[in-house]
């Protein structure tokens, strides 16, 4: 079943954050996920949820986004993203054919 990371972000620095988004995307497509929602303009529809900065990623599995997240290839890069911003991310499931 796929699984998606949800992951809304604010910047703190955005040179680190630059750099963090050019080393990123190499480590996600070695676990087979790819980006659904990279940073495009978000408008909130109900509640009190304002986002900075939305992410979407889809995984083949809540695995193997897991093995993603806490992988050696996205240590250092995952350690840039948090010097560089304040970030909230969840895994998800999703829907079964």
């Amino acid at each position: 079943m796929a699984a998606y990371i949800i992951v809304d972000v604010e910047i703190t620095d955005r040179a680190r954050y630059d750099e963090y988004m050019k080393g990123v995307p190499a480590t996600i497509a070695s676990y087979g996920g790819r980006f659904l929602v990279r940073g495009g303009r978000a408008e909130s529809l109900e509640g009190t949820w304002q986002p900075k900065r939305v992410v979407v990623l889809e995984f083949d599995s809540v695995a193997r986004a897991k093995e993603w997240w806490a992988s050696e290839d996205y240590l250092a890069p995952k350690r840039l993203r948090q010097s560089a911003s304040i970030t909230n991310m969840i895994v998800v499931e999703g829907v079964s054919a």
